[in-house]
């Protein structure tokens, strides 16, 4: 069975680069433009991996991150911030948020599909 990935996505170029890569590869994918839409997709059903826009309209991702971080059954729940703004100091502010890795935007086609597969890897390996 295909893993599931949710894109919490507000930027239609962006999502449709993303998802037309994780579904090239057989994966499942689901779609968010808001973070609340994003954690109310997350409580219907479980994803495998979300992708977490940083800069989204209203609650941002990092946000909405240490939301979903609140709930002990989310607390296995991989979540890869996308950011555009990929600065010294980013990545301890994604990591201090929850997130368990970030990809930066424009996202590096090469190396995207390594980074989904090691941390799919990663949750199948801690599950057994």
């Amino acid at each position: 069975m295909s893993a599931e990935i949710l894109i919490i996505e507000d930027n239609p170029l962006n999502m449709e680069l993303a998802r037309d890569l994780l579904e090239s590869r057989g994966y499942r994918v689901r779609e968010a433009i808001t973070a609340m839409e994003g954690i109310e997709a997350i409580h219907a059903s479980l994803p495998d991996l979300v992708l977490m826009d940083v800069q989204l309209p209203g609650m941002d991702g990092l946000t909405a991150t240490r939301l979903l971080r609140q709930d002990e059954n989310l607390k296995d729940l991989i979540i890869i911030a996308l950011t555009a703004h990929a600065m010294k100091g980013d990545e301890q502010k994604v990591m201090e948020a929850g997130c368990n890795g970030y990809m930066s935007k424009p996202i590096n086609t090469r190396l995207f599909h390594a980074m989904i597969a090691r941390f799919l890897q990663e949750k199948a390996a801690k599950s057994q």
